[in-house]
């Protein structure tokens, strides 16, 4: 029997693909067949990680997802160079702390730009190419997988700039899920709780530990190689009926919700 979730012949591109979760997706991607296009801010990451791959299965594009001139740049450097893109994961994204009472406007602004915009420039960017694919008559695959998170779900504390982007993320989900779903691009989200990566350090000190797990019926924190198998699931011909889901990877935490 073949492989439902394999990958192979697939061009997919991972943003924030440096470290985390975005590492943890392209390598898996990579395992599965896929040739993965890798963006990220921090060059010498992601060519460390290219380098890893090898050629055959990795390209490096060096960029903020939050200038709409470099998404399009390169994506049409991509579809380009590997004549169609079949993936795109959403990943990018930061971390900027603050109270609401606090919070000075660049700090909300800048998270707003990378987290909401910048997924909205992807999107736009790669589901042009895949629309117009299938208005071309090419039926090959087309998925695109927006990471979002439970601050989009249940609202956070500190973090109001990273709640309100990712709930944004999953209404830009639904609206292109429709828009789109005629011509076959499938659009989900993926919304992890607590993922054991750089970003998370201080909500798993000791400070929040125990009160955070307390909340989580499994108990446990996950890790970026255990969550990134939903998002190739997503991208996968294993999930070919499913589009304009939110799909949660968190142990339990938002069960009901």
């Amino acid at each position: 029997m073949s492989n439902p979730m394999s990958l192979e012949g697939h061009n997919i591109i991972v943003t924030g693909a440096g470290q985390g979760i975005g590492e943890a997706v392209a390598r898996l991607s990579a395992d599965l067949g896929a040739r993965v296009i890798l963006v990220d801010v921090q060059a010498e990451k992601i060519n460390a990680l290219a380098d890893d791959l090898g050629a055959d299965k990795a390209e490096v594009h060096i960029g903020s997802v939050a200038d709409p001139g470099f998404v399009q740049g390169m994506v049409a450097n991509a579809v380009t160079k590997n004549g169609a893109i079949h993936g795109l994961v959403n990943n990018a994204g930061i971390v900027r702390a603050a109270m609401i009472n606090k919070m000075p406007i660049d700090t909300w602004q800048e998270v707003i730009d990378v987290n909401l915009s910048g997924v909205f420039y992807c999107l736009q960017a790669v589901g042009r190419h895949m629309y117009q694919r299938h208005e071309d008559g090419d039926t090959s695959p087309a998925s695109i997988v927006n990471i979002s998170s439970d601050a989009g779900r249940r609202g956070t504390i500190g973090q109001i700039n990273y709640g309100a982007a990712k709930s944004g993320v999953m209404g830009i989900t639904m609206s292109a899920a429709r828009e789109w779903a005629a011509n076959q691009v499938r659009v989900n989200s993926v919304c992890f709780g607590v993922v054991e990566t750089e970003m998370t350090e201080t909500i798993r000190s000791d400070k929040f530990r125990d009160r955070i797990l307390a909340q989580v019926p499994m108990g446990r924190f996950s890790d970026p190689e255990e969550v990134c198998q939903p998002v190739c699931f997503l991208l996968s011909q294993a999930a070919s009926y499913i589009t304009g889901q939110h799909v949660s990877v968190n142990g339990g935490y938002t069960i009901g919700v």
